[in-house]
């Protein structure tokens, strides 16, 4: 650092593409990591006895409410109105789950 030669005050514009960038970076994390969460709510009523078929039900709405959850936290961060027809996807996982678990 040299006192004789302050930092350049940042261009407006430069600072919101950044921002623009770090809102896309962690609605990527948060979509992947919640995707991850509800495939293995999905094995894990698939990993649980057939005897306990209200547990397998439980963990699969509760991967597909996860997700749910995902798509309106990255609406959120990424300042958009939060009800979209992108929530629909999250009955994606309760067919998929109820077709793994329960009707394969």
């Amino acid at each position: 650092m040299d006192p004789d030669a302050p930092r350049k005050v940042a261009d407006p514009k430069d600072l919101e593409r950044l921002h623009r960038v770090q809102r896309r970076v962690v609605s990527v994390l948060i979509i992947t990591t919640l995707i991850h969460l509800t495939i293995g709510l999905i094995l894990a009523a698939d990993a649980i006895s057939d005897d306990k078929r209200g547990a397998q039900l439980g963990l699969i709405l509760l991967g597909s409410a996860f997700h749910v959850v995902g798509v309106a936290a990255v609406r959120g961060i990424n300042r958009k109105p939060i009800p979209t027809w992108w929530m629909l996807t999250g009955l994606v996982p309760v067919a998929l789950g109820v077709w793994w678990v329960i009707l394969r």
